[in-house]
């Protein structure tokens, strides 16, 4: 069978998994295999297959900058996953109850995705825990687990995405790995205020494992959904992950510092809330802040972000209209200090912590800012419509974006001398148009297209105008 021939079988047997998935979505919870009284055992399942299709691959910069390397910037793929799962939870006595999942996720790739990975996939453990947590419904409560698992302090702006895909796990785009690699995690609290310690180990790519460890605690109050406030603290006593540090004056090109992010210590601050209530019930503010230090490298960094929307849900087709500014510290070339924003496993989709859509591939949470807007509108309780604008900024100019992306020759005197990051602020312009469809309770469809326009940064290290970066996606997700 040629690979033509097995990329439509492997699509036809997917396609048929996901409409008998969703043909059983119409029976009477299917996944309940035991329900007795203090017992309950539970089968889950979660798969996905997503189309994907991208033109002028990261503004086309491969013909500028690695033009023999073969990269094509027009390309399209086929992605998907299957997520199989059991759990348990059981009555230990009248106070407490025992608790437990397993699940794997097998996923793959059918054609070359955006970085240049195709014909890959991988089976991998996602969650592995047990626990044991208090019943009570109000009053004290605890909760303590062992195992991997997905956890998220906050909005999701330094921890959130356990688990790493694409390249040789495949599934690049639906990213189906969420769930940390070890985690320990504690909850303790009354009513609205929880207290969390934790211990957590991301599952990162095998090649690209930086045995990144943190342990920290969060508290949070939350008395009505929607409305929160709280504080993470957070320590990575061991990684080897490095930073990039910008050059003396920005001329030359980055240091790289090996094993940098091991001693970095970080508190972030986050809230959302109405503070109008009956005359404005649909308006919400939010704010996150975060600060990072480690006095073994000299590091001292920041980011934040400030949010203001307005639902308006007595009105037709239940129009959002929100606006939100981030930024995020790089390193200032004129300092001997490094101010670089690590961020760490961030939540990366556009209505979490993505900077922009298409630029988020490009570039991470570190040395931008973006001025955001997103509408969104439901013609129908099944049916969603949103837009989103994002005009992306670099804080420092001639100071690494990720590690050392845009070195390039500038001349200075006279002579050619490499230099760090852009000369221009304007990064890009990022427009993005996705519909969403419930099929039923279990089944959704989600379609979208998008647009990047590069800025005077971007065509800066080309000296010429850059083409627009297009691409668009449909998918299907069941979840059970």
């Amino acid at each position: 069978m040629n690979d033509a021939a097995e990329t439509r079988a492997a699509a036809v047997a997917l396609l048929a998994g996901l409409w008998l998935a969703a043909d059983a979505a119409h029976a009477q919870d299917p996944m309940l295999l035991i329900d007795e009284p203090g017992f309950e055992l539970r089968l889950y399942f979660q798969a996905g297959i997503n189309a994907v299709a991208e033109q002028n691959l990261f503004w086309n910069f491969s013909d500028r900058f690695a033009p023999d390397a073969g990269f094509d910037s027009d390309t399209r793929w086929l992605e998907g996953y299957l997520m199989p799962g059991i759990g348990f939870t059981a009555d230990a006595g009248d106070r407490l109850q025992v608790y437990g999942k397993i699940s794997a996720v097998a996923s793959g790739t059918l054609g070359t995705d955006a970085f240049d990975a195709g014909g890959t996939g991988a089976v991998t453990l996602e969650d592995g825990y047990l626990g044991l947590r208090s019943k009570a419904e109000s009053g004290p409560f605890f909760d303590i687990s062992l195992g991997p698992r997905p956890f998220k302090t906050g909005t999701g702006m330094l921890i959130a995405n356990g688990g790493s895909s694409g390249f040789e796990r495949g599934a690049l785009k639906l990213g189906p790995r969420k769930a940390w690699e070890q985690a320990a995690i504690l909850r303790l609290g009354k009513d609205d205020l929880t207290a969390t310690a934790f211990f957590i180990d991301a599952n990162e790519l095998s090649d690209k494992d930086s045995g990144t460890k943190i342990v920290g605690a969060d508290l949070r109050y939350e008395p009505q959904e929607g409305r929160y406030v709280g504080v993470t603290f957070g320590h990575v006593p061991e990684s080897g992950s490095p930073y990039p540090r910008a050059a003396a004056g920005g001329i030359g090109a980055p240091v790289i510092m090996p094993a940098a992010r091991e001693g970095l210590s970080f508190i972030n601050a986050y809230t959302r809330t109405n503070p109008f209530d009956a005359p404005l019930p649909g308006f919400f503010i939010g704010g996150d802040i975060a600060y990072q230090w480690n006095p073994d490298i000299d590091l001292a960094a920041w980011g934040g972000r400030a949010q203001i929307g307005y639902a308006f849900e007595d009105v037709s087709w239940m129009p959002t209209i929100a606006y939100s500014f981030q930024t995020f510290s790089g390193d200032d070339p004129s300092t001997s200090r490094l101010e670089r924003f690590d961020p760490l496993y961030y939540e990366g989709n556009p209505s979490a912590w993505s900077t922009g859509t298409k630029s988020s591939m490009m570039f991470i949470n570190s040395n931008v800012n973006a001025h955001q807007i997103s509408l969104q509108v439901k013609p129908t309780q099944a049916d969603t419509w949103t837009l989103r604008y994002a005009h992306i900024r670099a804080n420092e100019l001639d100071s690494p974006i990720q590690f050392g992306q845009g070195t390039r020759l500038d001349d200075i005197d006279g002579t050619p001398t490499p230099v760090a990051g852009v000369g221009n602020r304007h990064l890009a312009d990022d427009l993005y148009l996705e519909y969403s469809r419930i099929i039923n309770a279990n089944t959704y469809l989600t379609a979208g297209v998008s647009i990047s326009f590069p800025g005077k940064g971007m065509d800066s290290l080309t000296a010429e105008h850059s083409p627009n970066w297009l691409g668009g996606f449909v998918n299907v997700i069941v979840n059970f």
